[in-house]
């Protein structure tokens, strides 16, 4: 069953109804008189956590009992050793959870982190902005007693093989095109509410934190030698919206929840702070074999047109069986906004398109809806510059600073790209060990059931008032 519980609130005793929340939904999930306290409409909500990222209204100390402060972080799944503002607008928390199964002996405690988290979470020590620190993040998650450090990269070029042949299946097939990304839950939980007779045209892939964490219950624990059931799977991730995915009830293998829990970039370093561990002199450490070695691909990830840059670099070498000659991909890099392109793949002219930001969707949709959609493969991201700018990640305050810190993030994840000897997910050593050892060929048997889905129409729980508003539908 989804997750009946919402994730994303305003508090109605520190509102202030300035209304900057409303302004950045893209699905106007945010109503409220001006001046006024204002309320998330859960059905609609995407979860992408952009009003917890704009949101300025906080409650001061001085005016605030300590015992006051107190119950709003517990509420709020805080720790009591976080010392930044309580603000109006926030995602309900895991880190206490989390901090007590990391204290448990008879769980076997294994995490996965997002692309997006190496070039964000230095931010919240102190460190300039887009600071690259994977090898930190690795020592930190490893004093935080986990069992195995691995990586969500892992899993993009798990998706690129399952994702890249299943768009050259449907581009051979003409059948179910265009063919739409599924990493980001926020777009997809949208397509389940605006546009579920779309449904179908939806990659049937998990999304690489999914992959991961089925990988990690069956072909980890059989490497490791240990019981899947005792296994305690957490991924940190930019995205508030990660933790409704993790719920979602085909989100299971043979019974098992694939990721037991989530939490968010700010949630990790609360984590680190509370543990008293020093980040910033912390030595560099590697993630562990066999699901924490990822190419530059799989970091490409992190930002917007980088599942498109990935499944190119291999789709075009699986379709041409040549060396792409440009490993840049400077035409689907970019910022918020919808962008398109023509890619030769051989005698393959394939039509593609970017969309970041969610409230860009809506034209494409209707062009889908009218069946005179031109574009073959579109990569579709909620936040507005992908997940580097995601609703978990480091709370930017500044508005001047927001662009800077995109910039900054982006810059980072793709120098990492550039300095990773393997670049190509198919090239991954550990990917070929995997579908050699394990999944067999991608779309196989064994690849359907761990690492494919299908999605369900949300429509009918949009509520008669919601649906009525401008905005509601497609």
């Amino acid at each position: 069953m989804l997750s009946s519980e919402p994730i994303i609130h305003i508090d109605p005793e520190l509102c202030t109804g300035c209304r900057r929340c409303a302004a950045v939904c893209p699905v106007d999930a945010i109503t409220g008189e001006p001046g006024q306290p204002q309320e998330v409409d859960a059905h609609r909500c995407v979860i992408c956590g952009q009003c917890v990222q704009i949101c300025t209204a906080y409650a001061p100390d001085h005016l605030e009992s300590a015992d006051s402060l107190k119950a709003k972080r517990l509420q709020r799944g805080q720790l009591p050793s976080v010392r930044e503002p309580l603000f109006a607008a926030y995602s309900t928390g895991q880190a206490l959870g989390v901090k007590r199964a990391l204290a448990n002996p008879a769980l076997y405690k294994v995490v996965q982190c997002a692309p997006a988290i190496r070039v964000s979470l230095a931010e919240e020590f102190g460190l300039p902005l887009g600071t690259l620190t994977p090898g930190k993040m690795a020592a930190a998650l490893r004093r935080l007693k986990f069992d195995r450090i691995y990586d969500t990269n892992f899993g993009a070029d798990v998706t690129i093989m399952e994702e890249g042949t299943e768009l050259i299946g449907r581009v051979m097939s003409g059948e179910r095109l265009p063919m739409f990304t599924s990493c980001c839950p926020a777009w997809v939980k949208h397509a389940e509410t605006a546009a579920p007779e779309l449904l179908d045209h939806l990659s049937s892939c998990k999304s690489p934190m999914q992959m991961v964490g089925a990988l990690v219950k069956t072909y980890g624990a059989k490497q490791d030698g240990v019981d899947p059931a005792k296994i305690y799977s957490v991924a940190v991730m930019p995205c508030t919206c990660k933790e409704f995915e993790c719920s979602r009830e085909e989100m299971e293998v043979d019974g098992l929840r694939e990721v037991d829990v989530v939490i968010t970039t700010r949630e990790l370093a609360h984590l680190i702070k509370d543990a008293g561990i020093d980040f910033v002199n912390l030595p560099d450490e590697p993630f562990d074999s066999p699901l924490g070695l990822y190419s530059g691909a799989g970091s490409i990830f992190g930002v917007t047109g980088g599942v498109m840059e990935a499944a190119i670099r291999t789709g075009y070498e699986l379709v041409t069986h040549e060396t792409i000659p440009n490993l840049q991909l400077d035409f689907v890099r970019g910022e918020e906004g919808l962008r398109t392109a023509t890619v030769q793949l051989g005698e393959l002219e394939l039509k593609v398109a970017v969309v970041a930001g969610l409230k860009h969707v809506s034209e494409i949709l209707n062009q889908v809806k009218a069946g005179h959609c031109p574009y073959h493969f579109i990569e579709v991201m909620g936040c507005p510059e992908g997940c580097v700018s995601g609703g978990g990640q480091p709370k930017l305050l500044l508005e001047t600073l927001r662009k800077t810190a995109y910039q900054a993030r982006k810059s980072s994840v793709y120098r990492h790209d550039s300095h990773q000897q393997v670049r190509k997910s198919h090239e991954n050593p550990a990917i070929i060990k995997l579908y050699k050892d394990f999944l067999g060929e991608p779309l196989g048997h064994v690849p359907h059931h761990l690492l494919h889905t299908k999605y369900q129409s949300r429509e009918k729980e949009v509520s008669p008032i919601s649906a009525g508003r401008e905005g509601g539908k497609l």
